[in-house]
Formats: C-alpha cells, structure tokens, sequence
C-alpha cells in the first residue's frame, strides 16, 4: 500500500517528489498516459528499474487455452489476453561510459509530475554517475488526444560540468521480458514472446517495426523518429533486428549544454490490412506528428483538456485531498475513452495488465454514466462497440438455450473470455447493465439517431433474452431464476433484486422502444404481443422481500441464509476470496459489494424511503468491500438515507483507491470504475443527481466537512453548472439562447432554469436518519477525515 500522501496534494497535479522503488509498480499506473487507443504505463524513461513494463493498443490481444479439470458443454474454450506490445519509451542515456540508471551512483534529485490540465508526465532528475559526472534530464511525455496513434517524448539533457561525452540511445523494443506471474487470480496472465517478427525498417533518424500474434493473428507496427537540436559533431544512426531498432545520438556537451531531443512514436493494429497498408498508415501518422512539431503536440494536447475540464470540472471546497482525486479520476476515464472509437473500456484502461485487459459491467455501469455527462461522444462510440459484439452474444445465447443475447461476463473483442464461473457465467445482468448505458444516454443527448441505427436492436435482444431467461409462476409472478447479481459471493440464486428490476426497466424500455419504431422493430421481427409479454413480464416482476425484518432479500431466501462469523474473521483473511472457497461464500449471508445498495442507487423509483434505510442498514452490517466498485455506492446511499459524514467517509475511500493503493493491486492498472465512482459518490451523492424518470432531478445536501461542491452536466446539449452550498443551491445554464429551459427538480419541487437567469434555492434541512448503521467488524471505511481539513 502506498503510504498516507505519498503525492503531495495539489489541485491539479500529482507529483512524486521522490523515487520509492517499494511502489514502482503502482506509480507506474498512476503516472500512465493513454488517449483510448495508445495506453503507455509511466515507466522510467531509461526502462529500468521497473515494476511492470507496458505499452498498449486497445483490443490488440492474444488467445490462450482455458483449462478445465472436466470438459462441460458450453464453457469457453479459450480466453482473450492483453499483449504488451512494442516498447516506444525506452530512451537510454549514457554519461561518458556509464549507463544512467537511477540504482548507481547518486540520485540527487528525483520529481514526476502528472499534469491534469496539460495532460502530460514530466519529470526532472539530477544523477551523479559513479565516476562523479554530473547530468540533469527533463523529459515530458505525452499521448495525443486530437492525434490518436500518437505519442511523444521531449528528452533533455544537461552537463552540469564538462566537457561530457553523451551518448543517447533510443529504442522501439517487442517482446520484452515480464515479471513473472502473481499468485493473486486478479493479475493479468503473464505471456511470454507472443509478437512474431514480419518486417524491420531503419532510417536515418528511426525505424519501424511489425509484428504480428502468433495466435489471435493481430498485425501490429510501431515507429519512431527524432527531432535533434544539439552542439556541432553530433553523430546520428540507427540499427535494427527482429525485435528491436535503435537510433543513437552521440554528442560531447560544454558545462551549460543542453542536448534536446524529441522523440515522435506512432501505433497501428489490424486484424485486416496487410503489412504495407499497416506500414504506410503509422508512416503516415509519423509525417503528421512532426508537421505539428512538439510545441504543436502540446498546444493541441492543452486546448483539448481545457474544452474538456471547462466542460467536466468538479470543484471541492473542504476536502483537498478527494479535490485532487476526483480530477485525477476524471482524467483516467477519459484517457481510457477518449479515443476508444467503437472499442472497449476495459476495467484498467490502458494503465496496466489486470483482468488481461478485459472489459466487464463496470464500463456501463460506473464508467458511461460519468462519460455520459461529461463526454458524451465517448458513449455513443462504447455503444457502437457492444452493438458490434450482439452477433458472439447471440451465439452465446443459443448455446445456453436462450433467445437474444447474453453478452459476456469479460472480453476484448466479444467473445467470453472468462472459463465457467458460477459467479461470472450466470452474471446476466450485464445485458441490461447495457441496456440502461443506452437508454441513459438517449435521454440525456437526445440522440435519436443512435436509438434508431443501433439502439433498439440491442434493446429487443437484451429484452428477448429476459423473456426467455424468466418465467411466469402459476400465480402469474415473473421470476428469474439461476442467476448471479453484482455480488459475486451470492452466486446462482433465484431473483436477484438488482437483476430484477434493471430486466423490469430493459423490458419497458425496449416495448417503448419498440412502438417508437415501429418499422424498424417489425423488420427485426418484433410483434405486438411480444411487446405486450415484456410488459406483461416487467410488471409481474417478483421483488423478495421479508416482512419479518422488513427489508428486500438481495436474492429469494438471502435473509434465511447462516451469518457469516465476522467477529472470527480476522485482517489478513481479506479479502475473502482469496481465503475461503467460494462453496462458503455462496451459502452465506456475506456481501462482497453492493449488491441490493446498487439496485436502490440505479433504481430507487422502485424504493420507498424507509424501505431504502432499512435496506441500507442491513446491508451494511453485511458488506465487506473486497471489490473496488462497492465504496462509491454506498457513499451515494449513505448520503440519500441521511448519513452525510459516513458517505463522505466512503467518497474517501473511492477517490483514493489508487492514489493510496487501498487493494495493494494498483500497480496491475489504475481501478477505473472506483475512480469514475469518485464522481458518482459526489455527484450522484452529495448532489443527489437521478434520472429514473427522464426529468433531472437533484437532493443536494454537503457532509459537515464540505463547504462548496460544483459541477457540471451536460443535457441535450446544454452545460448546466450546479453548484451546492450548506444552505443553499444554484443551478445556472453555461450555453443556449435566452429562450432555453431546463426544467428539473430540486428536492422533489419543479424548477425552471433559463440560460437568462441562474435560479436558487434553500437546501431543506435534513430529516433525522437514526443511529449511525455498523459495519462488519474491522470493515468500516479505512480513510477517516484528517483534523486538518479546511
């Protein structure tokens, strides 16, 4: 875990003033660089040491085998794995005849700065060699947001004394060795050499490289070349082979010298185009970073964060430290959607190798709500992707002997990638987690378009698959039976409240839908009974529920199962998943993340008040949080339900969970959906946004440690800013004409807000809640509020 403010707290930064090899690995996904398609984890320049080399391309991937002890019909046979592909960082530096490396000699000084609003790393050493030479390095990196296969580097060097002989060596590298793999079954599968050499070029100032899977059949190139700007008698040339091309820059610097270096990297993959289209397409990409130049790249790079945070920004008043990390989280979602372009948004980005690069349910249901809001071209583009999946879903489908689509639990390209799980497998509630993604961003573009092209083909499907997965009892009561909700130690149940009543909101969703288009629903062959059974089925949905502690069952009978013997469980056991056997797990009355809490978060029309507060102190006293994507929904409950102080607690934990590496696994990539939780937490929590019913609506009330929470959401392309006193809340119109409306809710009452005049109102005092809710022991929110907080 990385220590209490390990990066200094600064508003839009996040610095290391100081090199700690114990945590190089999880400074390496949180210093990473990524634009959606080209993902650099924040490796020293020099490459080593290193915690986890990594550079990316979102779907470039490998097959590997799924073993089984038994062969069972209709398990995956092979899974899809993330591929570290060509190294474009490395830059290695020698100081006459001694290699920098940051172990030898005496690191001076040692600062990495993540730029939030410039959108690039920098860093800044001072070595002495141990022949007593003196150098300084300053390099920035940056991955283009307006180019996508783009990346560079600006490299300096510094005699500090002289004269000194340099020598540069920059290199493009395939097939770099990896640590060996982690026992924990969260970590990324571990492949060794997976590119096969096609072609090797060289010029006089860089060189290419293109190589291709020895399975999945993926053709990947990378290049390179370099702007130098250094003392006469500067020698320049470069080398390659199979796996490696390197240019070498050799120079003698005076004290005062500088050698200046800039370093262009473009990316492409293909499963299509043959080697010289794939070649003259990242040649290409190469001619247009250098016609921009660097000062190009990072003029483009700032314009693009300036549009983007004008439009996304979350301002904190009282909290400095969830200030600086709910931009940072912000920055990571959109570095991992950004330029995703009808690809996934896999559960790490592009920051690192965990879950082998897969995407899950969190993409639709923590990621695309922020994106929704803030970057909504991101979605539309995410949504095209899964859409171009419904073909493998619907294989999968009929393999399980249902109709429509059963999207996968994990994948890259489609297909599932996760071997039987009962906790994975039976997960069908991601087809209406996606559903849901659809429909929120519908409502808030008013995309009608996107509804008609891909929409409500993925809304029949999702809903066909309901239909046929559930089944009406003989009192007509609609049940879904033998599936795993989002609580993957409650595996294989029947009615899963949170599945339940997302299926009930796909099925409506999809029968309006339907009667919205008519022609295009007959044409994929929906009639008006079958609209009229999802209906029928949506409103004969069976919710659990036990009158006797008078709260709902996560799933049928939860509430009869064995406690789990918390107070035996000590520290060390969690998470546990990795303790205990799962057969344990399953027969219990434990939580690994909000299950049931979710479904009051995503759908409270369903909930009343009191219901919603003795669900939530139920559940409390029954959730562990081994997942990551717990904390920010129970921060935005807690805080509906009347617990402010312990929601902000819970805010806390979910902003931070990789700027302190809460789960000790940040350095297999940064946790996207708790980072993109921060934003919910505030948002949805202390802002109180809701959306069941098509209408904005907002409960605002701050924590006592907060004193001002403002942000913004886009809204049928309107800015509307919202900002959030103790006492008192306005909502304002960034853009519009004078005539513009939005009509929304403040605490239940209508109100409407103009582009001509910003409207404010009272926050109502807050309602008593009752007793601060228990946790299980040793499990409350680990990041209590410093004493210091102003």
């Amino acid at each position: 875990m990385i220590r209490e403010r390990a990066y200094p707290v600064e508003p839009w930064h996040v610095r290391e003033t100081r090199l700690d090899m114990d945590v190089l690995a999880q400074s390496e996904s949180v210093f990473a660089l990524s634009n959606g398609h080209v993902g650099l984890r924040g490796n020293l320049d020099e490459g080593e040491p290193h915690g986890l080399p990594g550079t990316y391309l979102n779907s470039f991937y490998e097959l590997r085998p799924l073993p089984y002890a038994e062969a069972g019909f209709g398990f995956p046979e092979s899974g899809q794995t993330v591929v570290n592909v060509t190294n474009g960082k490395l830059i290695r530096l020698l100081v006459d005849d001694e290699p920098l490396d940051v172990r030898y000699g005496e690191l001076l000084s040692h600062e990495r700065v993540l730029d939030l609003r410039a959108g690039t790393l920098h860093r800044e050493l001072h070595w002495r060699s141990p022949a007593g030479r003196d150098v300084k390095v300053r390099s920035t990196r940056l991955v283009s947001f307006t180019q996508r296969a783009v990346a560079a580097i600006h490299y300096e060097v510094e005699a500090l004394e002289g004269p000194l002989r340099l020598i540069l060596q920059s290199e493009l590298v395939a097939n770099e060795t990896l640590p060996p793999q982690s026992r924990d079954p969260r970590v990324a599968a571990v492949l060794e050499s997976p590119l096969q050499a096609e072609e090797e070029l060289t010029t006089d100032d860089g060189g290419l490289l293109i190589h291709r899977t020895k399975v999945s059949g993926l053709r990947v190139a990378a290049a390179m070349a370099h702007d130098v700007d250094a003392p006469e008698r500067t020698t320049i040339e470069s080398e390659g082979y199979e796996d490696w091309v390197r240019t070498t820059i050799g120079c003698v610097l005076k004290p005062g010298q500088t050698l200046r270096v800039v370093k262009y990297l473009t990316y492409g993959w293909s499963s299509r185009r043959s080697l010289p289209a794939l070649r003259d397409q990242v040649g290409a990409a190469l001619a247009a970073a250098r016609l921009d130049g660097w000062d190009g790249l990072r003029r483009e790079q700032r314009e693009y964060l300036d549009e983007f945070w004008d439009a996304a920004d979350v301002r904190v008043e009282g909290d400095p430290e969830v200030q600086q990390a709910v931009r940072f989280g912000l920055f990571h979602v959109l570095q991992a959607g950004a330029r995703a372009e009808r690809r996934p948004i896999a559960a790490k980005g592009l920051t690192g190798p965990g879950y082998d690069g897969h995407a899950f349910w969190d993409t639709e249901m923590f990621v695309l709500p922020v994106l929704t809001y803030t970057q909504p071209g991101a979605v539309r583009d995410a949504l095209h992707w899964r859409h171009s999946t419904l073909p493998q879903a619907q294989e999968r489908a009929r393999t399980l002997n249902l109709t429509g689509a059963a999207f996968p639990w994990r994948t890259i390209e489609g297909p599932e990638s996760s071997a039987y799980w009962p906790a994975g497998t039976a997960a069908f509630h991601i087809a209406a987690d996606i559903a849901d993604a659809l429909r929120r961003y519908v409502l808030v573009t008013g995309d009608q378009a996107l509804e008609e092209e891909i929409g409500l083909e993925l809304l029949v499907e999702t809903a066909r698959l309901w239909r046929s997965l559930g089944h009406h009892d003989r009192t007509g009561r609609f049940h879904i039976d033998g599936v795993t909700g989002p609580d993957e130690y409650t595996a294989v149940k029947n009615d899963n409240v949170y599945t339940n009543l997302m299926a009930q909101r796909n099925l409506l969703t999809a029968a309006d839908c339907a009667m919205r288009h008519r022609d295009q629903a007959q044409d994929l062959g929906v009639t008006e009974e079958e609209a009229a059974a999802w209906r029928d089925a949506a409103n004969a949905m069976h919710l659990p529920y036990d009158p006797e502690f008078g709260v709902h069952g996560q799933v049928e009978g939860f509430t009869r199962l064995q406690e789990w013997d918390f107070e035996h469980t000590p520290p060390e056991k969690y998470p546990l998943l990795l303790h205990y056997p799962y057969f344990d797990l399953y027969r219990k009355q434990v939580v690994k993340q909000a299950d049931l809490v979710l479904a009051m978060h995503w759908r409270g029309d369903a909930f009343t008040g009191p219901e919603k507060m003795r669900n939530f102190n139920y559940y409390e006293r029954r959730t562990v949080r081994d997942s990551s994507l717990s904390a920010c929904t129970q921060a935005v409950m807690a805080a509906e339900v009347g617990h402010p102080e312990l929601a902000h607690r819970y805010l806390r934990e979910a902003a931070l969970m990789d700027l302190h590496d809460l789960n000790e696994n940040t350095r297999d990539g940064v946790h996207m959906a708790s980072l993109a939780g921060a934003w919910i937490a505030l948002v949805a929590g202390f802002g109180g946004l809701r959306d069941h019913d098509g209408t904005l609506s907002f409960s605002p009330r701050l924590p006592s440690r907060l004193s001002r929470l403002e942000f913004s959401l886009q809204w049928r392309g309107m800015r509307l800013r919202v900002d959030v006193r103790p006492h008192q809340t306005t909502y304002s119109l960034r853009n519009g004409g004078q005539d513009t409306v939005v009509e929304l809710r403040h605490h239940a009452e209508p109100i409407r807000v103009t582009a001509a005049q910003p409207v404010t109102v009272p926050v109502p005092p807050a309602h008593p809640s009752g007793p601060q809710p228990e946790q299980p022991p040793g499990r409350a929110p680990l990041l209590h509020l410093p004493e210091n907080m102003s």
